[in-house]
């Protein structure tokens, strides 16, 4: 396999991560500071806003990345001299990852004890912001996770939802800028996800990965099989991300529960493609997994494909000649597998770095030279430790393949 190729291989050998920066996240100094933290930690993949913005500023991490790659393997972490691949995000209707939170500041009281300030774990809603007397949302820094919204004592916190285009990333992937993309979607969204994958397929050939992300609900497994039918033939990776409990992994452990659940259920309906948890997953998912037996040894085999599952043998509805070029170009196999094939971290990963970011931040504000921003890599000290607490997530997965 080449070093092109080496994230798909993590997801063969079940110790595939993703950092989701978040899907309507566009802090960018964040953005760039998490994508190159936890990229020479190891990560295999990306996942940021469907924003050229976003993008851009996670490329600029990735080609910073490259550079410090040797310095990172002398001090023991594990990334590789390949980049990870960069995803971006889709939704197909209305999602909670795709909103924003919003209130008029004039209408808070001046006596409010302000809980949104303390429970927002991006710490994006802000009173007198020092530089501009700013109050309110800072929508770069809002992910949607919506806690704001039930402890507001004058209930004038809403959310404003959006769609993110196809059109909006189609030149990124076009220019291979991304390599990998994810829906989002939900039950009882079939007509909806059909007219975006419409408008996708054209250039959907030129992805490494596709990434389709559900909650739980019922007849989920009837669902996801009915998206399977509908996007395949495809030359992609083809992962399902359970969605356990959206945005809520910096909670606390129990939040990893539903994920994990959820992630069991889909690989027990053993639906062609990789089950990668996400929703609630912290530093508890692997543990978790490893007691239940859901992540794969080192060196075992998976099973054989079962007798009547689909093969490149097989013509179904879509013709004996389209189905055999599907299963041979795919990168990898599409099998039913007994094990998760990875895990994706969201707001647990950021709030883990929290720290080291609001120093970064600080000393940008405090800096009075005619450079405007402050990059993680210019600190010595602040990037290596920043390294160094991701790669406690990240080594959690990838300690696993080397036991």
């Amino acid at each position: 396999m080449t070093d092109l190729f080496f994230p798909l291989q993590s997801l063969k050998e079940g110790h595939w991560f993703k950092l989701i920066c978040g899907a309507s996240y566009q802090h960018l100094p964040t953005v760039r500071s998490l994508t190159l933290a936890y990229t020479l930690a190891g990560a295999d993949c990306i996942d940021v806003a469907a924003d050229p913005a976003v993008i851009a500023a996670a490329q600029e991490a990735l080609q910073v990345a490259k550079y410090l790659v040797r310095d990172a393997q002398k001090r023991g972490f594990r990334c590789q001299e390949n980049r990870p691949f960069l995803m971006v995000s889709l939704n197909d209707g209305e999602d909670p990852h795709f909103r924003k939170a919003e209130f008029n500041s004039t209408e808070c009281p001046a006596d409010c004890p302000r809980p949104c300030e303390q429970i927002c774990p991006a710490q994006a809603i802000v009173f007198n912001r020092i530089k501009d007397h700013f109050s309110g949302v800072e929508h770069q820094k809002c992910y949607g996770c919506g806690r704001c919204i039930p402890v507001c004592p004058n209930d004038i916190i809403y959310t404003n939802s959006y769609m993110s285009t196809p059109e909006a990333i189609a030149p990124s992937v076009i220019s291979r800028e991304v390599d990998a993309l994810e829906i989002h979607t939900k039950v009882g969204h079939l007509a909806e996800f059909q007219r975006l994958w419409q408008a996708i397929s054209p250039w959907a050939e030129q992805l490494k990965v596709l990434a389709i992300s559900c909650p739980d609900d019922e007849g989920i497994t009837d669902y996801l099989q009915a998206i399977y039918d509908l996007v395949t033939p495809l030359r992609s990776a083809l992962i399902w991300q359970t969605d356990g409990r959206p945005m809520s992994g910096d909670i606390g452990d129990g939040t990893t529960l539903a994920a994990v659940k959820l992630g069991q259920k889909v690989l027990t309906a053993k639906l062609p493609g990789y089950v990668q948890l996400a929703g609630g997953t912290n530093s508890y998912t692997v543990a978790k997994l490893k007691t239940m037996g859901l992540l794969k040894e080192a060196g075992k085999q998976e099973e054989k494909l079962p007798e009547g599952f689909p093969s490149k043998q097989t013509s179904e509805s879509k013709g004996a000649g389209e189905k055999e070029k599907f299963f041979s170009s795919a990168p990898l196999p599409l099998c039913p597998l007994s094990h998760v094939a990875g895990v994706a971290y969201g707001s647990y990963a950021r709030v883990l770095l929290a720290p080291i970011l609001e120093q970064l931040e600080n000393k940008e504000v405090s800096n009075t030279s005619i450079k405007a921003t402050t990059r993680l890599e210019d600190d010595d000290v602040l990037l290596w430790q920043a390294v160094g607490l991701a790669h406690s997530l990240v080594s959690q997965l990838k300690s696993q393949q080397e036991r």
